[in-house]
């Protein structure tokens, strides 16, 4: 097996040295006698000479050092040795005619230096020195995972360390999706697929043991932690993985550590384009690890089926909702996700730059036309779908938040290749419910489940209210309230970096002259309003788009609150709305703002703003 590994590093190596070459005619092959390269123990460092350092001095070659506890390709390498033996080191040389192979060298670590090893992931990952561990893949034989959702995550070629970079992002190429295997059988069959067991009994030895892999066998190897940038490097054994993936990675022991706990340890390693993968684009296919402690002691936990956490008096939210006939519709910023019956979004995409390229964009020209009316006062819904098509029907709901309905939903294409639409059962379930500090709805996501007959995991669609809208499917008339908007004060008013049109405020400045007779401020149902920003001119490096909102109090501070939120990218003409859940007697307070825009703009005296309209509900 070590020669097989050796193999795989060297084929990487030639590929990249002739492929630089101007042309591709071998030349001379060198003879092992003109290979310039040391290998120095350094005594002042250590005592025992566990500290070694490898020097390549061969002009125009790429070395390969193998050094029993790992291999290198740099020119100037540091190999530390935390056990006391003699160490055989191989050096290689890839030159221009060919490999040429120097005498081994023979090298004597006196002295163990176990500050070498003394380190939280040695030990988790080993039980410490002088102990050995075992892991398992998390998924048995009865398919079974008894700490992750499934056996293998998916991530992108940059994501690592999960506990460093950005949340695990180390470039450009960052995303994720951990499927639970149950919805997800395809990924690899229930088996036992053996075990890895890692020590530190005189060594840093590894036992791999491939039951679903026989050619593999048994492997003894060696192993080594780079722990500035989190790899794993096995010699001469690879990671347990299963027949599916076997032939997508070159060298299965350049491991990246994503995780590991005492009893958890994720590993990734990068799938090329090759062998049963050669039609799929690189990626990050993280493997799963449970330790034997923790299978050994693990109880399943004896709970009822999984329910999402829905706010208390969440029918009494949905019934306020329906019965002002307010239309729900598909975000704009992330109208999909996938998700767990708890009502945990397994990725959090919060905008279109967050989707990752395999599923695409968000695009509202697609979906935007696209809306679901309900009015719990006759249990009626209507549906539009995004090409107008326009369906009638009823929708009953029971006390797990399920919507059953008389008529087919609309399915159509949401981003790509995923669509929106109901489960087999022409269903839709409540998955998550957001409300605002005073207790009003700001969104909701519904869940068609993937499998009726195993409710683990759902397509869940992030639905708005809209404040426009009317449960017959047409547009309800709303009253214009006048303003006169040369008296609107807006800027940094709060000093805290928001820009706020302020409209009316018996706090501030519009109190003594407002543009508007607060006693018109008398609805039921919402309040929009339709404003114009000219003159911005952002400071270099500036977010570029930021959130609007309204926010609202009447005259007892019930209802108060903010609305829903919609992006300010620039000069433009935008439109906000408030729905407050219950019936409004004027204001006391009346503004917009602008989260983050006054920090950016270069010039605030330059922008202007103007109140376009003002329509209550």
């Amino acid at each position: 097996m070590k020669s097989t590994i050796k193999i795989f590093m060297l084929i990487g190596i030639l590929m990249t040295f002739f492929t630089c070459s101007e042309d591709y005619d071998l030349g001379r092959k060198l003879d092992p006698s003109e290979l310039d390269f040391s290998v120095i123990q350094d005594y002042s460092i250590d005592p025992g000479g566990n500290t070694v350092i490898l020097i390549n001095n061969t002009p125009e070659t790429v070395p390969v050092w193998d050094y029993e506890t790992g291999q290198s390709n740099r020119a100037i390498d540091t190999v530390h040795y935390a056990f006391a033996g003699e160490y055989t080191i191989n050096f290689s040389a890839v030159t221009a005619g060919g490999l040429v192979d120097a005498e081994p060298i023979t090298i004597t670590v006196s002295e163990d230096n176990f500050n070498y090893i003394n380190h939280p992931i040695w030990n988790m990952l080993s039980g410490g020195q002088g102990n050995s561990k075992k892991w398992y893949l998390d998924l048995n034989a009865d398919g079974v995972s008894k700490y992750f959702t499934g056996p293998m995550y998916f991530y992108g070629t940059d994501n690592g360390w999960l506990e460093g970079g950005d949340e695990g992002c180390y470039g450009d190429d960052c995303w994720s999706w951990a499927p639970d295997w149950a919805s997800n059988t395809w990924i690899m069959d229930a088996a036992d697929y053996g075990y890895m067991e890692f020590n530190l009994q005189g060594g840093p030895y590894v036992t791999v043991d491939h039951l679903t892999l026989p050619d593999l066998g048994v492997q003894n190897g060696t192993y080594n932690l780079d722990l500035n940038n989190y790899k794993l490097l096995m010699s001469n054994a690879q990671m347990i993985h299963n027949v599916g993936y076997d032939t997508c990675s070159s060298n299965w022991g350049n491991l990246t550590i994503f995780s590991i706990t005492d009893d958890a340890m994720q590993l990734g390693v990068i799938r090329e384009a090759i062998g049963s993968c050669s039609s799929e684009g690189p990626a990050m296919i993280v493997y799963n690890f449970i330790s034997q402690e923790y299978s050994d002691n693990w109880v399943p936990e004896e709970t009822g089926p999984e329910e999402p956490t829905l706010p208390g008096g969440w029918e009494d939210i949905i019934s306020e909702i329906t019965t002002t006939a307010i239309e729900w519709k598909l975000s704009e910023s992330n109208p999909l996700d996938w998700a767990t019956l708890s009502g945990t979004m397994m990725n959090g995409w919060q905008s279109p730059e967050d989707y990752p390229d395999w599923l695409g964009t968000p695009d509202p020209a697609v979906y935007g036309d696209f809306s679901m009316t309900m009015d719990s006062a006759d249990n009626s819904v209507v549906f539009v779908s995004p090409d107008g098509t326009t369906t009638e029907g009823t929708y009953s709901i029971n006390s797990s938040g399920i919507y059953s309905f008389s008529v087919p939903v609309p399915t159509f294409t949401l981003i790509n290749w995923a669509s929106f639409g109901p489960d087999a059962n022409n269903e839709l379930r409540i998955l998550r419910i957001d409300t605002d500090e005073n207790g009003n709805v700001s969104d909701m996501w519904l869940g068609a489940v993937d499998d009726v007959n195993n409710p683990s995991q759902y397509t869940a669609f992030h639905l708005e209210p809209n404040a426009g809208g009317s449960s017959g499917g047409g547009e309800e008339e709303g009253t214009e309230v006048a303003y006169d908007t040369s008296k609107l004060v807006y800027g940094d008013i709060e000093t805290n970096g928001n820009l706020r049109l302020e409209i009316h405020n018996i706090y501030g400045d519009t109190n003594l002259d407002p543009g508007l007779n607060a006693d018109d401020m008398f609805f039921n149902n919402s309040v929009e309003v339709t404003f114009t920003l000219s003159g911005i001119t952002l400071n270099e490096g500036a977010v570029g788009s930021y959130d609007a909102s309204i926010y609202y109090a009447d005259p007892d501070w019930s209802p108060n609150g903010s609305g829903n939120a919609v992006t300010v990218n620039g000069d433009g003409t935008y439109t906000v709305s408030y729905v407050p859940g219950a019936a409004v007697e004027g204001c006391i307070v009346f503004v917009v703002d602008i989260a983050g825009l006054a920090t950016d703009v270069a010039d605030l005296e330059a922008v202007s703003a103007t109140i376009d309209s003002i329509v209550i509900y």
